[in-house]
Protein backbone atom coordinates (compact mmCIF):
# COMPACT_ATOMS: atom_id res chain seq x y z
CA UNK A 1 0.00 0.00 0.00
CA UNK A 2 1.07 3.39 -0.76
CA UNK A 3 2.49 6.18 1.93
CA UNK A 4 -0.15 8.23 2.85
CA UNK A 5 0.77 11.27 0.98
CA UNK A 6 1.30 13.82 3.93
CA UNK A 7 3.48 11.79 5.61
CA UNK A 8 5.63 11.12 2.76
CA UNK A 9 8.54 12.46 2.92
CA UNK A 10 11.40 12.02 0.02
CA UNK A 11 15.10 13.53 -1.31
CA UNK A 12 15.50 15.64 -4.32
CA UNK A 13 18.45 16.48 -5.93
CA UNK A 14 18.24 19.98 -8.32
CA UNK A 15 20.85 21.16 -10.47
CA UNK A 16 21.54 25.16 -10.31
CA UNK A 17 18.97 27.13 -11.71
CA UNK A 18 19.69 28.22 -15.54
CA UNK A 19 17.90 31.49 -17.47
CA UNK A 20 16.06 30.20 -21.12
CA UNK A 21 16.11 32.57 -23.55
CA UNK A 22 14.15 32.42 -26.25
CA UNK A 23 15.43 30.05 -29.13
CA UNK A 24 15.91 33.36 -31.17
CA UNK A 25 16.19 37.15 -31.42
CA UNK A 26 12.84 38.89 -30.19
CA UNK A 27 12.02 42.40 -29.93
CA UNK A 28 13.51 44.59 -27.32
CA UNK A 29 11.01 46.78 -26.47
CA UNK A 30 8.55 47.82 -23.79
CA UNK A 31 4.96 46.78 -23.81
CA UNK A 32 1.98 47.94 -21.02
CA UNK A 33 -0.09 46.16 -18.92
CA UNK A 34 -4.07 46.35 -18.84
CA UNK A 35 -5.43 48.48 -15.89
CA UNK A 36 -6.69 44.76 -15.23
CA UNK A 37 -3.03 43.70 -15.25
CA UNK A 38 -1.39 45.72 -12.96
CA UNK A 39 -3.88 45.94 -9.85
CA UNK A 40 -2.23 45.38 -6.55
CA UNK A 41 -4.38 42.44 -6.13
CA UNK A 42 -2.88 40.40 -9.12
CA UNK A 43 0.57 41.37 -8.10
CA UNK A 44 1.82 37.81 -6.47
CA UNK A 45 3.08 34.58 -8.55
CA UNK A 46 0.79 31.46 -8.55
CA UNK A 47 2.10 28.07 -8.27
CA UNK A 48 0.70 25.27 -10.62
CA UNK A 49 2.10 21.24 -10.45
CA UNK A 50 1.03 18.37 -12.58
CA UNK A 51 2.22 14.68 -12.44
CA UNK A 52 3.12 12.07 -15.65
CA UNK A 53 3.09 8.69 -15.61
CA UNK A 54 5.99 6.93 -17.38
CA UNK A 55 5.20 6.31 -21.18
CA UNK A 56 6.80 3.29 -22.81
CA UNK A 57 6.38 4.70 -25.96
CA UNK A 58 8.52 7.86 -25.12
CA UNK A 59 11.99 5.45 -24.14
CA UNK A 60 15.35 6.70 -24.37
CA UNK A 61 13.32 11.11 -24.19
CA UNK A 62 14.34 12.80 -21.54
CA UNK A 63 11.81 15.09 -20.08
CA UNK A 64 13.89 17.52 -18.66
CA UNK A 65 15.59 18.27 -22.01
CA UNK A 66 12.68 17.71 -24.16
CA UNK A 67 10.51 20.59 -21.98
CA UNK A 68 13.69 23.01 -21.90
CA UNK A 69 14.23 22.98 -25.77
CA UNK A 70 9.96 23.41 -26.10
CA UNK A 71 10.09 26.37 -23.71
CA UNK A 72 13.04 28.24 -25.64
CA UNK A 73 11.12 27.41 -28.80
CA UNK A 74 7.82 28.71 -27.35
CA UNK A 75 9.49 32.12 -25.85
CA UNK A 76 10.11 33.30 -29.32
CA UNK A 77 6.83 33.76 -29.86
CA UNK A 78 5.91 34.57 -26.35
CA UNK A 79 8.75 36.89 -25.79
CA UNK A 80 7.10 39.29 -23.43
CA UNK A 81 7.29 36.71 -20.79
CA UNK A 82 11.02 36.74 -21.21
CA UNK A 83 11.59 39.75 -20.27
CA UNK A 84 11.09 41.78 -16.70
CA UNK A 85 8.28 44.07 -15.36
CA UNK A 86 8.98 47.86 -14.80
CA UNK A 87 6.85 50.34 -12.63
CA UNK A 88 6.41 53.67 -14.08
CA UNK A 89 4.29 56.76 -12.68
CA UNK A 90 1.08 56.21 -10.72
CA UNK A 91 2.20 52.59 -10.53
CA UNK A 92 1.65 51.97 -13.78
CA UNK A 93 3.37 48.14 -14.97
CA UNK A 94 5.33 48.13 -18.44
CA UNK A 95 6.78 44.40 -19.70
CA UNK A 96 10.75 45.34 -21.34
CA UNK A 97 10.78 42.78 -23.49
CA UNK A 98 14.56 42.05 -22.54
CA UNK A 99 15.03 38.43 -23.72
CA UNK A 100 16.65 37.34 -21.03
CA UNK A 101 14.54 34.64 -20.18
CA UNK A 102 12.95 32.30 -17.67
CA UNK A 103 14.31 30.15 -14.77
CA UNK A 104 14.26 26.43 -15.16
CA UNK A 105 15.58 24.01 -12.71
CA UNK A 106 16.28 20.32 -13.93
CA UNK A 107 16.14 17.67 -10.93
CA UNK A 108 15.79 14.25 -9.71
CA UNK A 109 13.54 12.98 -6.68
CA UNK A 110 14.04 9.56 -4.94
CA UNK A 111 10.31 8.42 -5.01
CA UNK A 112 7.82 7.09 -7.68
CA UNK A 113 5.07 8.46 -8.67
CA UNK A 114 2.55 5.82 -6.88
CA UNK A 115 4.26 6.53 -3.64
CA UNK A 116 2.35 9.76 -3.66
CA UNK A 117 -1.14 8.07 -3.38
CA UNK A 118 -3.68 7.55 -5.69
CA UNK A 119 -5.62 10.84 -4.72
CA UNK A 120 -3.88 13.73 -5.85
CA UNK A 121 -4.83 17.24 -4.39
CA UNK A 122 -3.23 20.18 -2.58
CA UNK A 123 -2.01 20.34 -0.26
CA UNK A 124 1.49 18.03 -1.76
CA UNK A 125 3.97 16.83 0.04
CA UNK A 126 7.48 18.19 -0.54
CA UNK A 127 6.21 20.94 -2.65
CA UNK A 128 8.90 23.35 -1.39
CA UNK A 129 11.34 20.75 -3.28
CA UNK A 130 9.21 20.24 -6.24
CA UNK A 131 9.36 23.94 -7.14
CA UNK A 132 12.53 25.59 -5.59
CA UNK A 133 11.94 29.06 -4.62
CA UNK A 134 15.27 30.48 -5.79
CA UNK A 135 16.44 33.57 -4.01
CA UNK A 136 15.43 36.78 -5.84
CA UNK A 137 12.96 35.06 -8.03
CA UNK A 138 9.60 35.83 -6.34
CA UNK A 139 9.28 39.49 -6.91
CA UNK A 140 7.02 41.23 -9.01
CA UNK A 141 9.21 43.52 -10.52
CA UNK A 142 12.28 42.86 -11.80
CA UNK A 143 12.56 39.20 -11.43
CA UNK A 144 12.18 36.59 -14.35
CA UNK A 145 8.41 36.28 -14.85
CA UNK A 146 8.16 32.37 -14.67
CA UNK A 147 9.99 29.79 -12.82
CA UNK A 148 9.61 26.14 -14.40
CA UNK A 149 11.11 23.05 -12.62
CA UNK A 150 10.66 19.66 -14.30
CA UNK A 151 11.86 17.02 -11.56
CA UNK A 152 12.18 13.43 -12.88
CA UNK A 153 10.90 10.32 -10.49
CA UNK A 154 12.29 6.97 -9.77
CA UNK A 155 9.64 5.59 -11.65
CA UNK A 156 10.08 6.79 -15.11
CA UNK A 157 7.80 9.33 -14.70
CA UNK A 158 8.09 13.38 -14.03
CA UNK A 159 6.59 16.62 -12.13
CA UNK A 160 6.41 19.70 -13.80
CA UNK A 161 5.78 22.76 -11.80
CA UNK A 162 5.75 26.22 -12.74
CA UNK A 163 5.18 29.43 -11.11
CA UNK A 164 4.13 32.64 -13.12
CA UNK A 165 3.53 36.04 -12.28
CA UNK A 166 0.11 36.99 -11.91
CA UNK A 167 0.14 40.15 -13.66
CA UNK A 168 1.29 38.61 -17.13
CA UNK A 169 -1.49 36.01 -17.57
CA UNK A 170 -4.55 34.40 -16.23
CA UNK A 171 -4.77 31.05 -15.94
CA UNK A 172 -6.54 30.89 -19.23
CA UNK A 173 -3.52 32.94 -20.55
CA UNK A 174 -0.86 30.21 -18.95
CA UNK A 175 -2.55 27.29 -20.29
CA UNK A 176 -2.84 28.68 -23.53
CA UNK A 177 1.34 29.25 -23.26
CA UNK A 178 1.96 25.73 -21.80
CA UNK A 179 -0.40 24.06 -24.76
CA UNK A 180 2.06 25.78 -27.06
CA UNK A 181 5.00 24.56 -25.15
CA UNK A 182 3.67 21.20 -25.23
CA UNK A 183 3.31 21.74 -29.06
CA UNK A 184 6.61 22.33 -29.56
CA UNK A 185 7.52 19.68 -27.75
CA UNK A 186 5.57 17.35 -29.92
CA UNK A 187 7.53 18.65 -32.95
CA UNK A 188 5.30 21.32 -34.11
CA UNK A 189 7.02 24.66 -35.44
CA UNK A 190 4.64 27.04 -34.88
CA UNK A 191 1.43 27.34 -31.82
CA UNK A 192 -1.66 26.75 -33.39
CA UNK A 193 -3.21 29.85 -31.36
CA UNK A 194 -0.24 32.56 -31.96
CA UNK A 195 -0.54 34.48 -29.30
CA UNK A 196 -1.43 38.26 -28.96
CA UNK A 197 -0.57 40.77 -26.63
CA UNK A 198 -3.65 43.69 -27.19
CA UNK A 199 -3.86 44.35 -23.71
CA UNK A 200 -5.13 47.87 -24.58
CA UNK A 201 -8.79 46.17 -24.45
CA UNK A 202 -9.08 46.28 -21.02
CA UNK A 203 -7.19 49.96 -20.38
CA UNK A 204 -8.96 52.66 -18.80
CA UNK A 205 -11.36 55.15 -20.38
CA UNK A 206 -9.99 59.07 -20.74
CA UNK A 207 -11.37 60.24 -18.57
CA UNK A 208 -11.79 57.07 -16.39
CA UNK A 209 -14.87 57.08 -14.66
CA UNK A 210 -16.99 54.25 -12.54
CA UNK A 211 -20.13 53.10 -13.63
CA UNK A 212 -20.62 49.93 -11.46
CA UNK A 213 -20.85 49.19 -8.16
CA UNK A 214 -17.72 46.98 -7.23
CA UNK A 215 -18.48 45.63 -3.65
CA UNK A 216 -14.76 44.02 -3.74
CA UNK A 217 -12.87 47.07 -3.89
CA UNK A 218 -14.37 48.43 -0.63
CA UNK A 219 -12.41 49.33 1.96
CA UNK A 220 -13.77 47.73 4.78
CA UNK A 221 -11.94 48.63 8.13
CA UNK A 222 -11.95 44.77 10.27
CA UNK A 223 -12.79 46.71 13.55
CA UNK A 224 -14.02 43.14 15.03
CA UNK A 225 -11.09 41.48 14.52
CA UNK A 226 -12.44 38.42 12.18
CA UNK A 227 -9.26 38.46 9.95
CA UNK A 228 -8.34 34.81 10.77
CA UNK A 229 -5.37 34.27 12.73
CA UNK A 230 -2.94 32.23 11.02
CA UNK A 231 -1.27 30.45 13.62
CA UNK A 232 -2.83 26.87 14.49
CA UNK A 233 -4.43 26.66 10.72
CA UNK A 234 -5.14 23.30 9.62
CA UNK A 235 -5.40 22.33 5.81
CA UNK A 236 -8.07 19.23 4.83
CA UNK A 237 -9.65 18.62 1.32
CA UNK A 238 -13.35 17.78 0.53
CA UNK A 239 -14.19 15.63 -2.41
CA UNK A 240 -17.84 16.46 -3.55
CA UNK A 241 -18.68 13.48 -6.17
CA UNK A 242 -22.24 12.96 -7.64
CA UNK A 243 -23.42 11.43 -4.54
CA UNK A 244 -22.70 14.65 -2.40
CA UNK A 245 -23.54 16.98 -4.94
CA UNK A 246 -26.97 15.52 -5.65
CA UNK A 247 -27.19 15.85 -1.66
CA UNK A 248 -26.79 19.87 -1.94
CA UNK A 249 -28.74 20.14 -5.13
CA UNK A 250 -32.02 19.63 -2.73
CA UNK A 251 -31.83 22.79 -1.11
CA UNK A 252 -31.56 24.37 -4.50
CA UNK A 253 -35.43 26.06 -5.58
CA UNK A 254 -37.00 25.07 -8.82
CA UNK A 255 -36.69 28.65 -9.78
CA UNK A 256 -32.59 28.85 -10.02
CA UNK A 257 -31.62 26.88 -13.12
CA UNK A 258 -29.21 26.48 -14.42
CA UNK A 259 -26.38 27.18 -11.71
CA UNK A 260 -23.02 25.00 -11.77
CA UNK A 261 -21.77 22.29 -9.53
CA UNK A 262 -18.78 24.88 -8.50
CA UNK A 263 -21.38 27.64 -7.77
CA UNK A 264 -23.59 25.56 -5.56
CA UNK A 265 -20.49 24.27 -3.36
CA UNK A 266 -19.48 27.72 -3.57
CA UNK A 267 -22.76 28.39 -1.65
CA UNK A 268 -22.42 25.55 0.34
CA UNK A 269 -18.96 26.77 1.46
CA UNK A 270 -19.88 30.23 2.29
CA UNK A 271 -22.89 28.69 4.41
CA UNK A 272 -20.80 26.54 6.32
CA UNK A 273 -17.65 28.47 6.84
CA UNK A 274 -19.69 30.96 8.05
CA UNK A 275 -21.27 29.10 11.14
CA UNK A 276 -17.41 27.97 11.26
CA UNK A 277 -16.00 31.06 12.30
CA UNK A 278 -18.52 32.50 14.37
CA UNK A 279 -18.70 36.40 13.39
CA UNK A 280 -21.62 38.74 14.93
CA UNK A 281 -24.80 37.79 14.04
CA UNK A 282 -24.74 41.67 11.97
CA UNK A 283 -21.67 41.49 10.18
CA UNK A 284 -21.38 41.87 6.78
CA UNK A 285 -19.49 38.55 5.15
CA UNK A 286 -18.76 38.99 1.12
CA UNK A 287 -18.12 35.74 -0.71
CA UNK A 288 -15.62 37.15 -3.80
CA UNK A 289 -15.63 35.19 -7.18
CA UNK A 290 -12.91 34.56 -9.83
CA UNK A 291 -14.80 35.41 -12.77
CA UNK A 292 -13.24 34.73 -16.38
CA UNK A 293 -14.95 37.34 -18.48
CA UNK A 294 -13.83 36.18 -22.24
CA UNK A 295 -16.92 35.04 -22.75
CA UNK A 296 -19.22 38.23 -21.37
CA UNK A 297 -17.75 40.72 -23.11
CA UNK A 298 -19.94 42.58 -26.33
CA UNK A 299 -16.84 41.96 -28.62
CA UNK A 300 -15.15 38.94 -28.68
CA UNK A 301 -10.95 38.92 -27.60
CA UNK A 302 -8.94 38.53 -30.24
CA UNK A 303 -7.61 34.90 -30.38
CA UNK A 304 -4.51 34.15 -28.70
CA UNK A 305 -5.00 36.52 -26.30
CA UNK A 306 -3.17 35.71 -22.80
CA UNK A 307 -3.72 38.60 -20.13
CA UNK A 308 -5.62 38.82 -17.44
CA UNK A 309 -9.54 39.01 -18.19
CA UNK A 310 -10.66 38.14 -15.05
CA UNK A 311 -13.34 40.06 -12.09
CA UNK A 312 -14.08 39.39 -8.87
CA UNK A 313 -17.77 40.18 -8.18
CA UNK A 314 -18.74 39.88 -4.23
CA UNK A 315 -22.17 39.09 -3.22
CA UNK A 316 -22.63 40.32 0.70
CA UNK A 317 -24.97 39.05 3.20
CA UNK A 318 -24.99 39.18 7.28
CA UNK A 319 -23.65 36.51 8.70
CA UNK A 320 -27.21 35.41 10.46
CA UNK A 321 -28.54 35.66 7.03
CA UNK A 322 -25.97 33.38 5.00
CA UNK A 323 -26.53 30.82 8.45
CA UNK A 324 -30.46 31.77 8.85
CA UNK A 325 -31.41 31.31 5.50
CA UNK A 326 -31.56 28.04 3.10
CA UNK A 327 -28.76 27.13 1.03
CA UNK A 328 -30.72 28.46 -1.81
CA UNK A 329 -30.37 32.13 -0.73
CA UNK A 330 -26.25 31.85 -0.95
CA UNK A 331 -26.39 29.72 -4.27
CA UNK A 332 -29.00 33.07 -5.56
CA UNK A 333 -26.89 35.49 -3.99
CA UNK A 334 -23.55 33.95 -5.65
CA UNK A 335 -25.25 33.78 -9.29
CA UNK A 336 -26.69 37.07 -8.98
CA UNK A 337 -22.83 38.49 -8.50
CA UNK A 338 -21.24 36.42 -11.39
CA UNK A 339 -24.27 37.73 -13.16
CA UNK A 340 -22.86 41.09 -12.73
CA UNK A 341 -19.79 40.86 -15.06
CA UNK A 342 -20.28 42.62 -18.55
CA UNK A 343 -18.11 44.41 -20.92
CA UNK A 344 -19.42 47.35 -19.16
CA UNK A 345 -18.51 45.79 -15.73
CA UNK A 346 -14.69 45.36 -16.76
CA UNK A 347 -14.52 48.69 -18.17
CA UNK A 348 -15.34 49.88 -14.45
CA UNK A 349 -12.75 48.21 -13.20
CA UNK A 350 -10.20 49.23 -15.12
CA UNK A 351 -10.93 53.27 -14.65
CA UNK A 352 -11.55 52.11 -10.33
CA UNK A 353 -7.85 50.52 -11.10
CA UNK A 354 -7.08 54.66 -12.55
CA UNK A 355 -8.59 56.32 -9.96
CA UNK A 356 -8.14 54.86 -7.24
CA UNK A 357 -4.72 53.89 -7.15
CA UNK A 358 -4.47 50.14 -8.38
CA UNK A 359 -6.15 49.01 -5.12
CA UNK A 360 -6.06 45.68 -3.26
CA UNK A 361 -9.59 43.69 -3.40
CA UNK A 362 -11.57 43.62 0.13
CA UNK A 363 -9.57 40.91 2.37
CA UNK A 364 -11.16 41.31 5.40
CA UNK A 365 -14.44 39.52 6.31
CA UNK A 366 -14.59 38.34 2.49
CA UNK A 367 -13.62 34.94 1.31
CA UNK A 368 -12.23 34.04 -2.60
CA UNK A 369 -13.15 31.30 -4.55
CA UNK A 370 -12.00 30.71 -8.32
CA UNK A 371 -13.54 27.29 -10.21
CA UNK A 372 -10.72 26.00 -12.09
CA UNK A 373 -12.86 22.42 -13.20
CA UNK A 374 -12.91 23.59 -16.66
CA UNK A 375 -9.31 25.14 -16.90
CA UNK A 376 -7.75 21.98 -18.84
CA UNK A 377 -4.41 21.66 -17.12
CA UNK A 378 -4.51 18.69 -16.78
CA UNK A 379 -4.91 18.65 -20.65
CA UNK A 380 -1.53 19.36 -21.24
CA UNK A 381 0.89 16.89 -22.89
CA UNK A 382 4.63 17.12 -23.56
CA UNK A 383 4.78 13.82 -25.23
CA UNK A 384 3.96 11.35 -22.46
CA UNK A 385 0.19 11.86 -22.35
CA UNK A 386 -2.11 14.12 -20.33
CA UNK A 387 -1.37 15.08 -16.55
CA UNK A 388 -2.30 12.55 -13.81
CA UNK A 389 -2.95 15.74 -11.71
CA UNK A 390 -2.81 19.00 -13.30
CA UNK A 391 -4.22 22.02 -11.53
CA UNK A 392 -3.00 24.57 -8.71
CA UNK A 393 0.07 23.50 -6.24
CA UNK A 394 -1.79 25.22 -3.28
CA UNK A 395 -5.31 25.20 -2.11
CA UNK A 396 -4.92 29.42 -1.32
CA UNK A 397 -6.56 31.67 -4.31
CA UNK A 398 -4.23 34.05 -2.41
CA UNK A 399 -1.03 34.35 -0.84
CA UNK A 400 -2.80 34.36 2.41
CA UNK A 401 -3.45 30.96 3.95
CA UNK A 402 -7.62 30.90 5.00
CA UNK A 403 -9.13 33.87 2.49
CA UNK A 404 -10.07 31.99 -0.35
CA UNK A 405 -9.70 28.22 -1.82
CA UNK A 406 -10.00 26.41 -5.48
CA UNK A 407 -12.93 24.11 -6.74
CA UNK A 408 -9.96 21.60 -8.36
CA UNK A 409 -11.34 18.54 -10.98
CA UNK A 410 -10.84 15.28 -8.66
CA UNK A 411 -11.79 11.82 -9.48
CA UNK A 412 -11.95 9.74 -6.26
CA UNK A 413 -10.68 5.69 -5.37
CA UNK A 414 -14.01 4.56 -6.45
CA UNK A 415 -13.29 6.41 -9.92
CA UNK A 416 -15.56 8.53 -9.51
CA UNK A 417 -15.34 12.12 -11.14
CA UNK A 418 -16.30 15.48 -8.65
CA UNK A 419 -15.00 18.60 -6.95
CA UNK A 420 -12.30 18.67 -4.41
CA UNK A 421 -11.88 21.67 -2.45
CA UNK A 422 -9.06 22.27 -0.48
CA UNK A 423 -10.23 24.40 2.51
CA UNK A 424 -7.65 26.04 5.49
CA UNK A 425 -9.27 27.17 8.56
CA UNK A 426 -8.06 27.38 11.89
CA UNK A 427 -8.50 23.90 14.22
CA UNK A 428 -11.64 24.44 16.30
CA UNK A 429 -13.26 26.14 12.75
CA UNK A 430 -12.39 23.28 10.77
CA UNK A 431 -13.75 21.16 13.68
CA UNK A 432 -17.49 23.35 12.98
CA UNK A 433 -16.92 23.48 9.13
CA UNK A 434 -17.06 19.32 9.20
CA UNK A 435 -20.12 19.31 11.88
CA UNK A 436 -21.55 22.03 9.28
CA UNK A 437 -20.86 20.34 6.19
CA UNK A 438 -22.24 17.08 7.77
CA UNK A 439 -25.65 18.50 8.85
CA UNK A 440 -26.35 19.72 5.28
CA UNK A 441 -25.69 16.75 3.92
CA UNK A 442 -27.96 14.98 6.51
CA UNK A 443 -30.91 16.96 6.24
CA UNK A 444 -30.87 17.78 2.22
CA UNK A 445 -33.96 16.26 0.73
CA UNK A 446 -32.28 14.37 -1.61
CA UNK A 447 -30.19 12.63 0.72
CA UNK A 448 -29.53 8.65 0.96
CA UNK A 449 -26.70 8.16 3.41
CA UNK A 450 -24.43 10.68 2.27
CA UNK A 451 -21.97 11.64 5.04
CA UNK A 452 -18.75 13.74 5.56
CA UNK A 453 -16.37 10.66 5.03
CA UNK A 454 -15.78 12.71 1.68
CA UNK A 455 -12.66 14.65 3.57
CA UNK A 456 -9.71 13.31 2.19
Amino acid sequence: MARSPTSLVFKVNRREPELIAPAKATPHEFKDLSDIDDQEGLRFQVPLIQFYHYDPSMQGKDPVKVIREALAKTLVFYYPLAGRLREGPNRKLTVECTGKGIIFIEADADVTLQEFGDVLHPPFPGLEELLFDVPGSSGVLNCPLLLVQVTRLKCGGFIFALRFNHTMCDLSGIIQFLKAVSEMARGEQAPSVPPTWERHVFQARSPPRVTCTHREYEEVVDTKGTIIPLDDMVHRSFFFGPAEITALRGFAPPSLRHYSSAELLTACLWKCRTAAIRPDPDEVTGMALVVNARFRLNRPLPEGFYGNALAFPTAVATADNICCNPLGHALELVRKAKAEVTEEYMQSVADLMVIKGRPLYTVARTYIVSDVTRAGLGDVDFGWGKAVYGGPAKGDVVPIPGYGNFCIPFKSRKGENGIVMPICLPSNAMERFEAELGKMLKASPNNKSVSIASAL
